[in-house]
């Protein structure tokens, strides 16, 4: 019998849709408390209009910014509320703004590193404290192969995923002496609404194919560290 993930605590960022959204299912089946959070109230909404038979004192879902670092601080300590804690926290959320560098508007290369990257750091700062507190945790960072992988038009989008990348491994090195592991997925082409590229494709990876990938990292013996973890289309269009 596959072992649950009863009496743990998961924040999942940008968790009402998508991969987020998978991740946040996944975890709850596993009897785990889940801390949701989105932009927008209208997705927190549906989200929460969703069945999650047996899990209601088990979920939060709360709108916030994780760019904006006061959303991030409210989101956590509505957390500690609820929950009393944080054992797990998949930073998620993410945008993509597709354009030449030329054409790019400081606006959206500003929005894309805010969300992309300073709120990974906004919401692993919150996070870490309160894992030493529970005596460890883990943090899982959602990547893309585009922080290995740059491409034209994708500035902004690259720049975010190349540092974020960085930003896990040193996160990894500063704290694996508390306990805390830290790991980041890197996916390629993923069947979400994420960007305009993307579209429904039966050769794409499904969200739920990402989910699987968390779940494994989370139940990797304490001894053992992954430290990134490369998903791509076995089959992508030629």
């Amino acid at each position: 019998m596959e072992p649950t993930l009863s009496g743990k605590i998961a924040v999942v960022t940008g968790g009402t849709r998508g991969i987020g959204r998978a991740i946040a299912d996944r975890l709850l089946k596993q009897g785990a408390s889940v801390a949701v959070c989105g932009r927008s109230p209208e997705n927190v909404r549906a989200f929460l209009k969703d069945s999650h038979e047996g899990a209601d004192q088990r979920l939060l879902a709360e709108a916030a910014d994780m760019s904006n670092l006061e959303d991030v601080r409210r989101f956590f300590e509505s957390v500690d509320t609820r929950f009393g804690g944080v054992d797990f926290l998949i930073n998620n959320a993410g945008i993509g703004v597709f354009h030449s560098v030329a054409d790019l508007t400081p606006e959206q290369w500003r929005r894309t590193i805010d969300l992309n990257l300073n709120g990974v750091f906004y919401c692993s700062h919150e996070a870490l404290p309160r894992m030493k507190k529970r005596g460890g945790g883990y943090i899982i960072n959602i990547s893309s192969l585009a922080g290995k992988n740059p491409f034209a038009g994708g500035a902004a989008y690259n720049a975010s995923k190349f540092g974020l990348n960085g930003f896990s491994e040193a996160m990894m090195l500063d704290h694996r002496y508390d306990n805390i592991r830290v790991s980041y997925i890197m996916p390629g082409s993923v069947d979400t609404d994420f960007s305009p590229r993307s579209g429904a494709a039966a050769w794409k990876i499904q969200p739920e194919d990402v989910a699987d990938v968390v779940m494994t990292l989370l139940r990797m013996p304490a001894r053992t560290l992954v430290s990134r973890v490369e998903i791509r289309p076995s089959k992508p269009q030629k």
